[in-house]
């Protein structure tokens, strides 16, 4: 599969979600502050990537993170609505790139660049075993 054959640019995603206390710096690190943990916050960035073009891909293809290059700008509390998009910013045959930001309303809480590698499930499975 050649993900220029279904992949656009300008192809985007949003997600929401309130901060829960199993997604804080506090949860994971003793003594720290119950704010929105930039791991997280990636993790939705690049879950947000994966629904802007998960429905174009075709049967038994998926893709899954390659690269991340983000900036945590500010803190949020748990109960916060955090707001998370992407964007297709560039399509090669197995490369998808993504332009991805966060919000606490109208506040930027992060952005950066995000790319995802296309991926054959059953070919990827029969490596993985192999090894």
């Amino acid at each position: 599969m050649d993900a220029r054959d279904v992949i656009k640019i300008g192809m985007s995603a949003e997600r929401t979600l309130v901060v829960p206390p199993e997604r804080t710096v506090g949860h994971f690190v003793r003594g720290m502050p119950m704010v929105y943990a930039t791991p997280m916050m990636i993790l939705e960035m690049e879950m947000t990537s994966g629904d802007a073009i998960n429905r174009y891909l075709e049967p038994g293809w998926v893709t899954v993170g390659t690269e991340v290059d983000i900036r945590h700008l500010a803190a949020s509390a748990v109960g916060a609505l955090v707001r998370t998009t992407a964007r297709v910013i560039a399509v090669e045959r197995r490369v998808i790139r993504f332009e991805v930001e966060a919000f606490d309303g109208e506040r930027r809480l992060g952005e950066g660049s995000h790319a995802r590698g296309l991926v054959n499930v059953e070919a990827f499975t029969k490596r993985m075993g192999a090894s």
